[in-house]
């Protein structure tokens, strides 16, 4: 589920629609958290479902730590991509803000995060030489993505959150914690699905 004060917009004929905030979005603010109406789909399906079907299903979904596939019921799978994102993936089902979002200013994440199954090559963005997403980003990338969402999440009792009644209960002593400072946040390396063996060269676990 997207956050309520959100909107769909276009944003150019190359990259089409996406997702803008229509107020205020404070830092450590929720964006987007798994709810029971997304659905979780079998790649066993993605594969028998017809090439039509196959074709919007892998646009619009990601992939979770399980290797299925997640399609957002609502205007959440129109969020797109940036190297320099303004939300930030967490391990316990939501995404939340990892700066201020300003009214007009669209919300975007990088989709390297989100398992892709094949790289996808990005439109040039300023400030950063990054041309292309891989399905292992997060094995390359993980720390700094650690960082943006620890230093996000301390705002996350100070700050209004009209979605946390939709986060999965099993996260909430959890979250409670760590946005108390009182643990350690989990990395977004567990958000990465394990495919089949990885060339070593592509991993950098450093």
């Amino acid at each position: 589920m997207i956050h309520p004060d959100t909107q769909l917009g276009f944003v150019s004929p190359s990259i089409g629609y996406g997702v803008f905030a229509t107020k205020l979005i404070p830092k450590g603010t929720i964006t987007w958290v798994l709810d029971k109406l997304d659905q979780e789909i079998d790649e066993s399906y993605i594969l028998d479902v017809g090439d039509v079907y196959r074709e919007k299903l892998l646009k619009y979904s990601f992939r979770n730590a399980q290797g299925k596939y997640i399609l957002c019921w609502d205007i959440a799978r129109y969020i797109n991509h940036s190297f320099d994102a303004n939300c930030i993936l967490t391990p316990y089902d939501f995404v939340i803000a990892a700066r201020d979002i300003h009214p007009g200013e669209e919300l975007t994440e990088d989709y390297g995060l989100l398992n892709l199954d094949e790289p996808f090559d990005c439109l040039p963005e300023t400030g950063s030489d990054r041309v292309q997403v891989t399905p292992h980003d997060i094995l390359h990338f993980y720390h700094e993505w650690d960082q943006k969402a620890v230093d996000a999440i301390k705002f996350f009792k100070k700050v209004n959150q009209p979605l946390a009644k939709f986060m999965n209960s099993k996260f909430l002593h959890k979250v409670n914690a760590v946005a108390a400072e009182q643990d350690q946040m989990d990395s977004v390396v567990s958000c990465y699905y394990k495919r089949s063996i990885i060339p070593s060269s592509q991993v950098n676990y450093s």
